[in-house]
């Protein structure tokens, strides 16, 4: 029986994967107690946390329905995503930029891919690893899914305008990058990851519930930006409907969202607010 648990190299944090025990073949990973994955290897279409939902929303609106694309994933977690992408979008090509090896090889080890996946993980810093992709990603890339972590903060370099620089010109005609953006009361991170997209990108939108908007709890915003207008008619009834019902906030309503926050550049960013270990309940 492979092991369940393992002391990450990089960050010392402690990765753990527990099975569910009313979904079998389901299975959360924990990063130093912060939940950061649900997998049902059975059903890899089945989305257990809300904000991952959203995001794969999107990853179902950027093309038709079953039409391969291009996905580059900054954060690797259990590869829920890629899972995701490989069982809707068969033929997919996809890239998981992820810091710590012994995640995925633990990952790997329980919770094995299918065989047969175009699937290309690269080990190291997302930022540095962005920086270095092959120059045939250049303007190919129709997903761009961040979703970075470390333990329960998102680190301070990848919520720059200097970062999203290096994410734009990868993107296809129409391609969206998405980013999952935690935050507490007053959402003032959130704010300024919105402003910093709106700087980089033409079009911009976020989704997130009516509690998490008026900023009376920690929780996750997923934001959505593309040089295009978003291929979106579908979401807000997409969101309404999902377990957790959410908004999604574009247009005027987003620019009252943004009024007043910074655009965060290289010299004025930081790491994500910490959660009280309180937010997080174990999904079983």
């Amino acid at each position: 029986m492979p092991e369940l648990e393992r002391r990450l190299a990089v960050s010392g944090h402690v990765a753990r994967l527990e099975e569910s025990r009313t979904r079998p073949g389901a299975w959360t990973l924990y990063v130093d107690g912060t939940p950061q994955s649900h997998v049902d290897l059975e059903d890899p279409e089945w989305l257990g946390f809300e904000y991952v939902r959203r995001i794969g929303h999107a990853i179902d609106l950027v093309r038709p329905a079953g039409e391969p694309i291009t996905a580059v994933h900054l954060g690797g977690g259990a590869f829920t995503l890629p899972r995701y992408v490989i069982a809707t979008r068969p033929g997919s090509r996809q890239q998981v930029i992820e810091l710590e090896s012994d995640l995925v090889d633990l990952v790997r080890e329980r919770l094995p891919l299918p065989r047969g996946a175009q699937l290309r993980v690269r080990h190291g810093d997302a930022r540095e690893v962005l920086a270095k992709l092959p120059a045939g990603l250049t303007g190919t890339v129709d997903v761009v899914v961040v979703d970075i972590f470390s333990g329960a903060r998102t680190p301070a370099h990848v919520t720059s305008a200097e970062f999203h620089g290096l994410i734009a010109p990868r993107l296809a005609p129409g391609g969206i990058v998405v980013v999952n953006v935690a935050d507490g009361a007053g959402l003032a991170f959130a704010r300024s990851q919105a402003a910093t997209l709106a700087h980089v990108h033409e079009h911009v939108a976020i989704a997130a519930d009516t509690g998490m908007l008026k900023g009376r709890r920690f929780g996750n915003v997923v934001m959505y930006a593309s040089a295009d207008p978003l291929p979106f008619d579908a979401l807000p009834r997409r969101l309404a409907s999902d377990p957790a019902p959410a908004k999604l906030v574009e247009g005027e309503e987003l620019t009252r969202f943004i009024a007043g926050a910074p655009v965060v550049t290289d010299a004025t960013a930081i790491p994500s607010p910490p959660p009280s270990r309180s937010v997080f309940v174990s999904k079983r």
